[in-house]
């Protein structure tokens, strides 16, 4: 299969690329970032772009691919809903509409999160924008969307992109994964889910980490 990956200068990003690169399914990927990911696997192929609504001017080298897993995301901490509706919203819409042009047959995968209030309407604002995000790419005429909604995770050791935090606290990390797998999964258990969601679909849209840790194994 051929994908699309953005946010790979990201922890999930990141760790969704190492996986896509071991998968012997993935022959191409195609990395969209703003700034260049260091990498000399000749699966890569690398988009920049000053911004991601700039992919407009770009749709021939969108083509053809059977998959996006859109990894960008920003913290909504310290953020009016305005902006970080801007930035969530309005960002990842812009570009779904753009690639849904070109890639009908496409799979497109969203890392949203635990806790995403598909009603809209509830207290916590970034839950209602996560929502409100989701439903509007499910009802894209993409072939399938598929809102992932991990909690905690586990990092993959050895990548770059780590979050400081995952590092510092490692061990803790490592023993919740195993103490609370209703809230926890790995990195390497999302970029296989995304792989595995990709070639045999799953019954409902949103995936849950029980849903992640069972589409890594399948």
């Amino acid at each position: 299969m051929k994908v699309i990956i953005t946010g790979a200068t990201g922890m999930v990003g990141e760790g969704v690329l190492h996986e896509c690169i071991l998968d012997s399914r993935v022959t191409d990927i195609l990395l969209i970032s703003r700034k260049k990911y260091k990498t000399t696997n000749t699966k890569v192929k690398q988009l920049i772009v000053k911004e991601l609504t700039d992919v407009k001017n770009h749709l021939t080298e969108l083509a053809g691919y059977d998959a996006c897993y859109f990894c960008m995301g920003v913290s909504s901490v310290g953020m009016k809903e305005e902006k970080y509706t801007k930035l969530t919203y309005d960002l990842t819409l812009n570009f779904a509409k753009t690639i849904v042009t070109v890639n009908k047959e496409m799979t497109f995968t969203y890392v949203s999160g635990v806790g995403t209030d598909s009603t809209e309407k509830g207290k916590s604002m970034w839950a209602r924008v996560k929502g409100k995000t989701e439903n509007d790419l499910i009802a894209l005429p993409f072939k399938a969307v598929f809102a992932f909604r991990p909690g905690g995770i586990k990092p993959t050791k050895g990548l770059k992109n780590t979050y400081t935090s995952y590092k510092v606290l490692a061990p803790l990390v490592s023993f919740l994964n195993w103490a609370m797998p209703k809230y926890m999964c790995s990195l390497a258990e999302i970029g296989k889910a995304m792989i595995n969601v990709t070639e045999k679909g799953y019954h409902r849209p949103q995936i849950e980490v029980k849903d992640i840790r069972k589409l890594a194994n399948i």
